[in-house]
This record gives structure tokens, sequence and C-alpha cells, in this order.
């Protein structure tokens, strides 16, 4: 959560490019879970703050990955099953 803590103004719509520790920490996020259960974990960590922080976009949030140049094979939303999707 923590490399992910740039992306939170971003998340919440304020408007400006995506800040740069953002997409940082979401390239280093995609590149240390590389495995099937590393993903799930990913991806339950990140819902379980997002669950945790107000005001969140989460429309903004599924484009989010791409803006960064990086490619993750679910969407993010609250609805997505971590177990199911990664």
């Amino acid at each position: 959560t923590t490399s992910l803590a740039p992306c939170i103004t971003y998340l919440r719509g304020k408007s400006g490019p995506v800040p740069p520790g953002c997409c940082e920490g979401i390239k280093s996020l995609n590149s240390a879970a590389q495995t099937t259960p590393d993903r799930q974990a990913a991806c339950k960590c990140i819902k379980s703050a997002a669950a945790g922080i107000s005001g969140i976009n989460y429309a903004i949030a599924s484009g989010l990955p791409g803006k960064c140049g990086v490619n993750i094979p679910y969407k993010i939303s609250p609805s997505t099953d971590c177990n199911r999707f990664v």
C-alpha cells in the first residue's frame, strides 16, 4: 500500500497528470507479483486498502495501470474476485 500511496490524490479525481511516484509504485508492485499467488495477494491488498480510502473514483482507477504502461489481467474494481480473475 505504501507503493501506491502517491496515487490517492489522483484517484480521488484531482486534475493533472498521474504523479510519477504513482506509476513507479504500480510498476514496482507489478514486477514483484510474478506468480499467481503473489498477484492474488496484491489484488486482495489493493482492494482492502481501497475500501478504507474515501472518494476513490474507480473509473479513474481502472485506467491507471494503462496510463503507467502496465498491463494487469483484471479490472480494478471493488467487485473484482481476486481468486477468479488473477
